[in-house]
């Protein structure tokens, strides 16, 4: 797919984009451009066509208020980072397996299939338009977020016939902030992220929208996260607000809840399985409940938690607070093989570390 280009807008001065890269946060801050691909219809309503790929300025879109997504919350998005490696590459992660999510989102929430390598190129394309947002210092990235909405105007429920796949870019420091240490998390008792049948396995804004008000209660409580549990199947462990959750267990197991349509598949997740298995670890995807969780931390089974997510990468979990009950040491250092998992893909991605699966691709 050919992209026509429009790069003579430059948003932030050189001082404060230097001064913005230094202290850069998290989606605080947001590149020169966008990546922009439209789509429209055939007469059938199903079948159509992508054109008019192009790099523009960032800025505001404007849609119609009676857009699609406004009404009906057809969207569907993904999220990579883009890494600066010693010697000014830029390379990211696993592109495709995001490309393919994206597709798979795309099915459940009626939207349009985009070709992958089309979507590859709008991430090289937009990082090269701005490749000097890209910083270098360690644990950063450049975070790329390519979202796709409904944007055709009518009131009526039925697939829209008008898209627009985007790309932005922001650069980011630590998702948590600060040194890295065992988070809190907070259980979720009265609300569900998803259910059976739904959008859970799907990147769709109205699974992290249902999740918010019980982050806010996560934040009450003094937590950075909040746990869902499926209350139908003896309240199973499912995932974090934003993060799949693994458990290393006494003897070297690897655990993780198993998908089962209400949970996202983590890029993160799966790679964090092959670099386990990799190290002879038996990975073993299952049911996990909360009373096992309670259980093993009390007698040693669990010996260490931890989530992971693209934002996050990989993070130690210190205590899991049910309410009154208090599961782990919140002053737990965080555990040696979840460091080990963190520093090996940290490594690949940045770089440092050989990349022998070949999840690496270089943007510029």
């Amino acid at each position: 797919m050919e992209f026509t280009e429009e790069l003579s807008h430059q948003r932030k001065s050189d001082q404060d984009r230097a001064a913005i890269l230094a202290n850069p946060g998290f989606g605080d801050f947001f590149t020169d451009h966008t990546a922009v691909i439209d789509w429209t219809a055939s007469e059938d309503g199903v079948t159509g066509t992508w054109d008019n790929a192009r790099i523009e300025p960032y800025g505001p879109i404007s849609l119609d208020p009676a857009a699609s997504v406004l009404h009906y919350g057809q969207e569907i998005f993904e999220g990579l980072k883009a890494y600066r490696h010693a010697d000014g590459t830029v390379w990211t992660f696993r592109p495709y397996a995001n490309a393919a999510r994206l597709n798979r989102s795309a099915e459940r929430l009626a939207l349009p299939q985009l070709d992958e390598d089309a979507f590859v190129e709008s991430l090289r394309r937009l990082v090269k338009a701005d490749v000097q947002w890209v910083p270098s210092g360690e644990g950063e990235a450049l975070y790329l977020r390519p979202f796709m909405i409904a944007t055709e105007a009518f009131l009526g429920v039925r697939a829209a016939r008008e898209v627009s796949y985007r790309v932005i870019a922001s650069p980011a420091g630590n998702y948590f902030g600060g040194e890295l240490k065992p988070v809190g998390i907070w259980v979720s008792h009265n609300y569900a992220r998803a259910g059976r049948g739904g959008t859970g396995a799907a990147k769709c804004g109205g699974n992290y929208a249902a999740s918010l008000v019980a982050q806010l209660e996560a934040e009450q409580n003094g937590c950075k996260q909040v746990l869902f549990l499926d209350p139908f199947n003896d309240e199973a462990v499912e995932e974090l607000g934003g993060m799949n959750v693994f458990f290393v267990m006494k003897g070297g197991k690897l655990v993780t809840p198993r998908l089962t349509g209400t949970i996202l598949e983590g890029v993160t997740r799966s790679s964090i399985i092959q670099l386990a298995k990799d190290r002879g670890m038996d990975v073993e995807e299952r049911t996990i409940a909360l009373g096992e969780w309670r259980e093993g931390i009390a007698n040693g089974d669990i010996e260490e938690v931890f989530a992971c997510g693209t934002a996050a990468v990989i993070t130690p979990i210190g205590v899991l607070k049910n309410g009154e009950e208090h599961i782990g040491d919140p002053e737990a250092p965080a555990g040696e093989v979840t460091m080990a998992l963190r520093t090996e893909l940290l490594g690949i991605q940045t770089g440092v570390v050989a990349d022998r699966h070949g999840w690496l691709e270089r943007l510029a």
